[in-house]
């Protein structure tokens, strides 16, 4: 695809099918047209790629995009490819063949988009091969593994710097979604970016559910929240790789559609696993941290953190993986005090002690995070140096349950602070609560703690209220936690409190309170269409060997159950259908639609945005072509009045169809030499398989029917799909 003429909002609409950019999408663009170094920070799902993408396709030389992992680099050229941009990835998974014959097409100019590792490009061999190009673009994509004080610095990261210098000319531009502004600072630095060509977007996911619940019966907890999530794809992440097989397992066992991911599985099974997760052939994958990192899988409605994540990093680029379509994703974190000290062993083990005392506090950050009674998105995004200045965002479990007012709950925190003073200020939250419900655990019993005055004193509350309560008992400065295990000690206003009779103030959630459900995508929505198109999306998906979002996301499906377009041209109004995926796919969904208004007398409606975007333009050749054609010229007489060509001529009336332009099928199809039957199958075959090309409907005849033919059989069908054919 060679669009370097083109402008950023041509290729937006025409490549990737988007009516506007998103905030601060187009300036940065600019900036790097203009060949400034650029770092950006926005959150995951924001559309850093087309930053990047946009200008290489205009730039003339080649952008190389450095990404940390191969199934980043898959995945992006997969969807790529189908949006008809010539990309490539350059790693250990090729065979010596196919890494030579890309070699060959980089230096003929044919790529415009180059994927690899940083030990890849900064080979003697790979800095050779670039010498004989243009390099326009340096993109460094997961650029917080430059930093040191990143959560996943990586050294080799950090001698991007040498490309820099070996190519003075090529723009840089870095791109992260988790970069504190110690982090930034250092991106910069290490990339001589020049000050003032920074663009932050912030790091609020207005669209992701935040809920943190403590871990209690955590199998029981993650089965009621899967239940309010059924037939939805899903991550699962736990801790340990033996833990990952055990949940599966289970999971697998009581019906749910599952698979593990972790590094102990065979590299193929790992690589399969994940596949059929991407395809939409497994909806639930359970996985340590290994799993997810550039997986660009947009649907994806929840994530679920079985075990407690290292830092606020990784939760936040974890979480991060939901909801990457726009619309609304659960993110459930099941916290237990013991998933502390495993982190804290680790990282005791550390033989950097620099590195050791970065990663205390990053997990001392996720620990106020969890621990907070205020909205999540404070201390989540002050973590990131971004304030949150709503005082309830609506989408997280503490915002929800300030709904319900605040009461007088002095008695409550006399009874849990006394319960502190008498077990010896040493035990932390869940058992100061057993000891308040009465519990006969062997915890109890061994410690005397059934004797106790407070021993069964706090029944009137349920596990969950005295959690939430002893949560605010720390924020409010009654109690102190240590930081290692967890243990509870009072404080001097703990002591106004139990023997002064100061008032405590805080929220109490009421005790039945159920998981919340994921918000609803969207009702005003033709399900049953929806499910038609989805279907015919999974079999194109499996016959390209493509992942299905890759054809269209869930959105692009939803909008056309929502607007049910009649014509090709108006499918150019759904969200994520440019003229690529038009050519290639739009007749045969617009098929479906249309069967499916026709049976069930439903009539299409205009989108808001089709009346406000500009009108599209014309090529004047190829409407004067079609126009004449549809006022009854033969291609004969169009081939002596505008002295061209019979394949020029069928050219311009497919392009004028193709924008929505009605020809009268009778007239067309008097073109046609095919017999009846011939048409048929063709009509057919290019219903099953789109429009786009025209070489595999030569194979399907077996070259018996010249080119110029089924040129004129698709112009053909596709007058069918404007409406001009007669009924």
């Amino acid at each position: 695809m060679k669009v370097s003429n083109s402008t950023p909002d041509r290729i937006l609409k025409d490549v990737f099918g988007y009516d506007y950019f998103r905030p601060l999408q187009a300036e940065i663009i600019s900036n790097v047209l203009k060949k400034r170094d650029t770092l950006v920070i926005m959150p995951t799902g924001s559309g850093k790629s087309i930053c990047y993408q946009i200008p290489a396709l205009i730039f003339e030389g080649l952008t190389i995009v450095v990404s940390p992992l191969i199934s980043l680099m898959k995945d992006q050229v997969e969807q790529l490819h189908e949006l008809g941009v010539q990309a490539a990835f350059l790693n250990s998974t090729l065979s010596f063949q196919e890494y030579n014959n890309i070699c060959r097409r980089i230096v003929a100019g044919e790529i415009k988009l180059l994927y690899m590792a940083p030990e890849g490009l900064l080979t003697e061999r790979t800095m050779n091969m670039l010498g004989k190009v243009r390099l326009d673009c340096l993109t460094i994509d997961e650029a917080h593994c430059i930093s040191e004080w990143g959560h996943e610095f990586r050294p080799e990261y950090r001698k991007l710097v040498s490309v820099r210098i070996n190519f003075p000319d090529a723009v840089c531009i870095a791109l992260t979604a988790t970069a504190t502004p110690q982090v930034q600072k250092d991106i910069a630095d290490s990339l001589k970016f020049e000050s003032g060509n920074k663009f932050l977007a912030g790091y609020d996911r207005k669209n992701l559910f935040l809920q943190i619940e403590m871990k209690d019966t955590p199998v029981t907890q993650l089965v009621q929240f899967l239940r309010r999530h059924d037939s939805q794809s899903g991550i699962i992440y736990c801790f340990s790789r033996h833990r990952v097989d055990e949940l599966s397992t289970f999971l697998a066992g009581i019906g749910y559609s599952v698979l593990p991911y972790h590094a102990g599985l065979d590299d193929n099974v790992r690589k399969q696993n994940q596949e059929k997760f991407i395809h939409d052939d497994v909806q639930i994958i359970v996985a340590t941290i290994a799993f997810g990192m550039g997986i660009n899988k947009p649907n994806v409605r929840f994530i679920v953190h079985y075990d407690v994540p290292k830092n606020i990093e990784s939760y936040y680029q974890q979480i991060g993986r939901a909801g990457r379509d726009g619309l609304s994703a659960d993110c459930l974190l099941l916290f237990g005090y013991g998933d502390l000290q495993k982190i804290r062993y680790f990282i005791q083990r550390m033989d950097d002690v620099h590195r050791q005392r970065i990663a205390e506090i990053h997990l001392d950050a996720l620990v106020r995070l969890v621990e907070t009674y205020q909205c999540r998105r404070k201390p989540l995004l002050q973590y990131f140096g971004q304030e949150y200045e709503s005082e309830n965002c609506g989408m997280c479990d503490n915002c929800v349950n300030k709904a319900q007012k605040t009461q007088d709950v002095t008695i409550a925190a006399q009874k849990f602070l006394s319960c502190v003073r008498r077990t010896g200020e040493r035990f932390g939250a869940a058992h100061i609560i057993d000891v308040l419900r009465g519990s006969e655990s062997q915890k109890i019993f061994d410690f005397n703690h059934h004797h106790l005055s407070t021993y069964g004193i706090g029944k009137e509350y349920t596990k969950k209220q005295w959690l939430f309560l002893s949560r605010q008992f720390i924020s409010l400065g009654l109690l102190d936690k240590d930081a290692q295990y967890g243990g509870l000690k009072l404080t001097p206003v703990a002591t106004d409190v139990l023997f002064h009779d100061q008032k405590v103030v805080a929220m109490l959630p009421e005790k039945k309170t159920e998981m919340r459900q994921v918000t609803k995508i969207k009702d005003d929505y033709d399900r049953i269409l929806f499910e038609q198109l989805r279907n015919k999306r999974k079999q194109l998906a499996d016959r390209y060997n493509v992942p299905p979002y890759a054809i269209f996301p869930d959105n692009t499906l939803i909008e056309m159950s929502s607007y049910f377009p009649q014509k090709l041209q108006n499918l150019l109004y759904i969200h994520g259908v440019g003229q690529i995926k038009l050519k290639k796919y739009g007749a045969i969904f617009l098929r479906i639609i249309q069967d499916h208004c026709n049976k069930n007398q439903i009539t299409e409606k205009i989108p808001a945005k089709s009346i406000l975007a500009p009108p599209r333009p014309k090529t004047a050749r190829h409407i004067l072509v079609g126009r004449a054609f549809a006022e009854g010229k033969s291609i004969t007489e169009l081939q002596e009045i505008f002295k061209i060509k019979k394949a020029t001529a069928i050219g311009h009336l497919y392009n004028y169809v193709l924008e929505g332009n009605d020809i009268p099928f009778n007239h067309a199809i008097k073109e046609s030499i095919a017999p009846p039957r011939v048409r048929e199958a063709a009509f057919d075959f290019l219903h099953t398989n789109g429009t786009l090309y025209l070489k595999p409907m030569f194979d399907f005849f077996k070259g018996k029917i010249p080119y110029e033919e089924l040129h004129i059989l698709r112009v053909c069908y596709l007058c069918r799909d404007t409406g001009a054919m007669p009924k």
